[in-house]
This record gives C-alpha cells, sequence and structure tokens, in this order.
C-alpha cells in the first residue's frame, strides 16, 4: 500500500508499506520495508535495507539504520539508535571520506514481541531474543536471551520471565 506523503514528510518511492501503516510528521523513509498495522512515530529515520514487521510501535526520534531487522509485535521505544558500524571512521587511511565500498553492514535483529526503552543503543551485531525487555537508557553489546530484562550501561540481565507471563503468539491473534 502506498500513501502520499504530506509535506512533512519524505517517504522515497522505493518504501514499502503494509496495510494501516501509521506514520506522523517529519519522518525519512528510503528503501525500507515497514509491515502492516505498523505506526511510525514523528521524527524517525528508516534507512534502506531496513525491515520493521507487522504491529510494531516505533516511537519519536528514533533511528533504525541499515541492517536492522525488527519481527513482529516490537515495540521501540522514544530515541532508540542501531548502530550498524563497529569501527565508525569518517575516512580512510588516505585521508578520503569512506563511501559504502570502505565498511560493511552489521546487522542486527530484534525478535518477535520484544520490547526496547526509550534513549537505548543497540550496537550492530547483536539480536535481542522473543518478548525481551531492554530497560530504558541501555547500552545493548551483546545478544539479549529470549524472555530476560537487561538494563543499564553494558546492558546487563536484570531477571529472566517465566515463559507463561510472556505473551504467545496465539494470544497475540486471537
Amino acid at each position: 500500500m502506498k500513501t502520499s506523503p504530506r509535506q512533512d514528510q519524505r517517504i522515497a518511492s522505493d518504501v514499502r508499506l503494509g496495510r494501516g501503516v501509521r506514520i506522523y510528521g517529519f519522518v525519512n523513509l528510503y528503501g525500507c520495508e515497514v509491515g502492516e498495522n505498523t505506526s511510525i512515530g514523528c521524527f524517525v529515520e528508516i534507512q534502506k535495507k531496513a525491515r520493521i514487521g507487522k504491529n510494531c510501535k516505533v516511537s519519536s526520534h528514533t533511528f533504525i539504520c541499515e541492517g536492522v531487522t525488527i519481527e513482529d509485535n516490537v515495540f521501540v521505544g522514544h530515541n532508540v539508535t542501531f548502530i550498524n558500524d563497529l569501527f565508525p571512521r569518517a575516512t580512510t587511511c588516505d585521508g578520503a571520506l569512506q563511501t559504502d565500498a570502505d565498511w560493511a553492514v552489521v546487522p542486527t535483529r530484534v525478535k518477535h514481541g520484544a520490547s526496547v526503552g526509550s534513549g537505548s543503543t543497540l550496537l550492530g551485531g547483536i539480536t535481542i531474543g522473543e518478548n525481551a525487555i531492554v530497560g530504558a537508557g541501555s547500552v545493548v553489546t551483546k545478544d539479549v536471551p529470549p524472555n530476560t530484562i537487561v538494563a543499564g550501561n553494558p546492558a546487563a540481565v536484570i531477571r529472566r520471565m517465566a515463559a507463561e507471563t510472556t505473551p504467545t503468539r496465539q494470544e497475540e491473534t486471537s
């Protein structure tokens, strides 16, 4: 489904939007995919080759870069930053500005039903497990197991949740 962007939205023609996607003002989307019934808040950028699943909520001021996959039913709080380059540099060894050829995208995945708290930073190359919760302001430097709450800098396990206390795929679809 394509919607006509408002003047306060920059949605490139190569963006794939599912049915019922809600996009608020001052966004920048290009080369990405957003699943049905997902909400994209104000001042969000989603780069090329990023994928957002269905029934997600991406809150304002969030940056989702190339290489990020967010599965279905994920909550992303305000001002969350994803990073896809573990060794960022502006220039090459020769002093020239880097181009796409000078670095490799490091993918990140946020699995089904996970929640990422406001102000968190997720480094590239990690996976946030199903139904995991990342506390606000966390810096996530390694994988987060499913059904686990992490918080801090660097993020550490606070506790594990019993499987019966986390939503199941069947409950979410009924």
